[in-house]
């Protein structure tokens, strides 16, 4: 992966030339409780009970789905988050964003990090056009900036290539093509924390290239990107350091291709 241009590296340090860290994940620990059906009658007597009295139910199970995690992200960036499934990599992303609360640790943020998932929702009884300027408020954008980013928007998600899609409702939409226009509404704008959750595994080959190099833009904008990804080839094509997850521990965090041959070590070079 290329280094970053002299300019864009500038705009990643401060006044002293030092790093400037966007996230920090502090020794956090994040918990699941999975609430079971109540028992028989009365239950809901017992409930309440349990609330004043601050006691657990016995039908709650608890999932620790992140264990212990540091690390210091910085401006310019673009890191990679892998493990196998039930590793904890989504999990840690919605706590970045705010999503879910620490049980213990801190997480500190410069700004506001922005989550793009390929299960983030959309307004499936509007067309693709009024999902492109919805999407674009909620990203904070003005009325102005995402006219004068539309049609930019939908040529990048390539969904009018097979017909004039943009003109039907969003529940018309392939999976995949959903997915495509999510991404493109959120890469039209700059992020300080841009979080992405397998969004490069939709699409064709020209779309994930397209998409990868959207991302070394951002980063040349001096933005830090995550990348949640069970696709190694798109994790090296766009980061240059990795964080390992598995089973809600933090096994390493690193350079890139130092990381990698270790999972895919560990995997059986998948």
């Amino acid at each position: 992966m290329a280094e970053q241009s002299g300019a864009a590296a500038a705009r990643t340090t401060n006044a002293d030339g030092e790093r400037v860290p966007t996230v920090i994940v502090d020794d956090v620990h994040i918990v699941y409780r999975v609430h079971g059906a109540g028992s028989g009658k009365g239950s809901a007597t017992a409930a309440l009970s349990r609330i004043v009295q601050r006691k657990t139910s016995p039908n709650v199970r608890e999932v620790h789905a992140v264990r212990g995690v540091s690390f210091v992200a910085y401006r310019g960036e673009a890191i990679g988050i892998i493990g196998s499934n039930g590793s904890g990599k989504s999990t840690i992303l919605r706590a970045i964003a705010g999503l879910l609360p620490a049980e213990k640790g801190k997480i500190y943020t410069d700004g506001q990090p922005s989550l793009l998932g390929v299960n983030a929702a959309l307004m499936n009884d509007l067309t693709g056009e009024r999902n492109v300027i919805l999407g674009g408020l909620a990203m904070g954008m003005g009325k102005e900036e995402i006219y004068e980013k539309y049609q930019s928007i939908v040529d990048f998600s390539g969904i009018q290539e097979k017909g004039d899609f943009i003109s039907l409702p969003m529940r018309t939409y392939s999976s995949g093509m959903a997915a495509r226009l999510r991404f493109s509404i959120a890469a039209a704008k700059q992020h300080e924390v841009l979080m992405i959750d397998e969004a490069l595994a939709t699409g064709d080959r020209r779309f994930q290239k397209r998409s990868e190099e959207r991302i070394r833009e951002l980063r040349e904008e001096a933005g830090t990107v995550f990348l949640v990804s069970h696709n190694n080839n798109s994790i090296r094509d766009t980061c240059e350091r990795v964080l390992w997850l598995e089973k809600g521990d933090l096994l390493m965090d690193g350079p890139t291709e130092e990381v990698l041959a270790a999972y895919e070590e560990h995997t059986g070079g998948k």
